[in-house]
């Protein structure tokens, strides 16, 4: 009983049921829903407060923006299909979609502008391996072509693994250290309309997410980067659920010392040894390794299943 008062206390207000609706579409920053509502960010703050401590949403920081989702699917779910139920619209409604798409267009606007200054960076470092298309093309040969669960993509970077897995996963999870990473990840997930896809800024060593609470974890040129890339395995091995995959397509052991000091590479590349000795202390069975020529860099997929027998006393740095 409690817990429905609080719900319907929550509701008795048009903005607050207006900022529902709005999130229910897609994650918003508070400013962002202030731009929509035509109010002040400490006003839309406040709304929000009360929208949280009913449950109803959760308020992720990243960097200094704060950002705003649906809470509890039980708790959230049934509200929102007795407001369906209903089927009440106003004239609010049509023009706060209305803003909502002005608010998509800035995102993607920001988004071409970074691309635009950095596209030399990331180009000159896909010309020293094979094609990205070729790399994709594997990588979803070696997942097969069947549903693939509860997906969580670890370094999601811009979102292209999202872009490309999140359709055939009951739900999927993006998480990135970099609050601008994770800007233009929105920004994209937003113009491919995936609903299923949530984004959250996490460090790769502790995961959002309980254990055994992922089928699939993704590690997309990601590893190069971590300081201790048995640990960030680890922790994607724990989040997998018994029977849970997890794929990292990275770089075959290379002598490229520029990446290093120029795009903060910490580590140049991965033999199968290393790979597969962190898989066994893991608990993470071989499934397919895969290598991929052309270029100056080569790339090499590992697909592991979760086991749940991880090896005692191997080393995880």
């Amino acid at each position: 009983m409690q817990n429905a008062l609080a719900i319907f206390r929550a509701l008795a207000d048009s903005t607050r049921l207006r900022i529902l609706a709005l999130v229910r579409s897609m994650e918003l920053s508070v400013g962002e829903l202030a731009q929509v509502l035509g109010q002040s960010q400490p006003r839309v703050s406040r709304h929000v407060k009360i929208l949280c401590d009913a449950g109803l949403l959760e308020r992720r920081k990243e960097g200094s923006w704060v950002f705003v989702g649906l809470g509890d699917a039980a708790r959230v779910e049934p509200m929102l299909a007795a407001l369906d139920a209903w089927n009440e619209v106003d004239h609010w409604m049509v023009a706060d979609e209305a803003r909502l798409a002005a608010v998509r267009a800035d995102r993607a606007s920001a988004a071409a502008d970074w691309f635009e200054s950095n596209a030399g960076e990331w180009d000159a470092i896909r010309s020293l391996h094979v094609a990205e298309s070729e790399v994709e093309a594997a990588m979803a040969a070696a997942l097969g072509d069947g549903p693939v669960g509860h997906l969580i993509d670890i370094g999601t970077g811009t979102g292209r693994m999202l872009e490309l897995f999140a359709p055939r996963a009951e739900r999927a999870l993006g998480i990135d250290r970099s609050s601008e990473m994770l800007r233009l990840a929105r920004a994209k997930l937003s113009e491919q309309g995936l609903a299923n896809a949530e984004l959250r800024q996490a460090d790769l060593y502790a995961l959002p997410l309980q254990d055994g609470g992922a089928d699939l974890a993704i590690l997309h040129h990601v590893l190069h980067f971590a300081q201790q890339p048995g640990a960030a395995i680890g922790e994607a091995a724990r989040v997998l659920a018994p029977g849970g995959r997890l794929l990292i397509a990275d770089f075959a052991p290379h002598e490229r010392e520029e990446l290093r000091q120029k795009d903060a590479h910490t580590r140049l590349g991965f033999s199968d040894e290393q790979v597969l000795g962190w898989f066994e202390a893991h608990g993470l069975a071989p499934v397919k390794v895969e290598t991929l020529e052309g270029g100056e860099l080569t790339v090499k997929l590992w697909l592991g299943r979760k086991t749940g027998e991880a090896k005692q006393g191997v080393k995880a740095a």
